[in-house]
């Protein structure tokens, strides 16, 4: 199964200035607990932003068309086909990000994993792709309000590709 996870802003924003644009430690604990133990396919530039290299106890895979780069903990493929082929024998594959690779992992993946912030980010330069009724289901929704830790409301959803 290939499933995409993302955290975007009520506008689909997901980052500016290769950043995130929210600190939710509630979202950040969803993503270790669903990623942790699988593989993580990311772009270099989502690579880059991870304040501490490759991200632990997880497969990381780097989508990169810099075939003379290395980065320690990583798998880099120049190819985001080439990569879930490479590992499509796994029971949950992750792409984590940036926007292009969102972008080209729609067409390959089975299920979203998504925390809608509920606010607006105008600083906003990336963005989630549009995800289209006719094409994807909401399977589970679980709303959450602004707390001590989590500055603003969000929403735990997850869709399935329709067949």
């Amino acid at each position: 199964m290939i499933s995409i996870i993302a955290a975007i802003g009520e506008n689909r924003e997901i980052g500016a200035d290769n950043g995130l644009l929210w600190r939710l430690p509630d979202d950040m604990r969803r993503f270790r607990e669903l990623t942790t133990g699988h593989t993580v396919i990311m772009g270099r530039r989502t690579f880059e932003s991870l304040p501490k290299g490759a991200l632990p106890n997880r497969t990381n895979v780097v989508i990169t068309g810099n075939s003379s780069l290395s980065l320690d903990n990583c798998i880099l493929f120049n190819d985001l086909s080439a990569a879930i082929e490479y590992f499509k024998e796994e029971s949950e594959i992750f792409v984590i990000g940036g926007e292009s690779i969102y972008r080209q992992s729609m067409a390959f993946a089975d299920k979203l994993y998504i925390t809608l912030v509920r606010r607006s980010f105008a600083n906003a330069d990336k963005f989630f792709p549009e995800i289209h009724a006719s094409e994807w289901v909401l399977t589970q929704s679980e709303a959450h309000e602004s707390d001590a830790k989590n500055p603003f409301p969000y929403v735990f959803q997850t869709y399935i590709k329709k067949k």
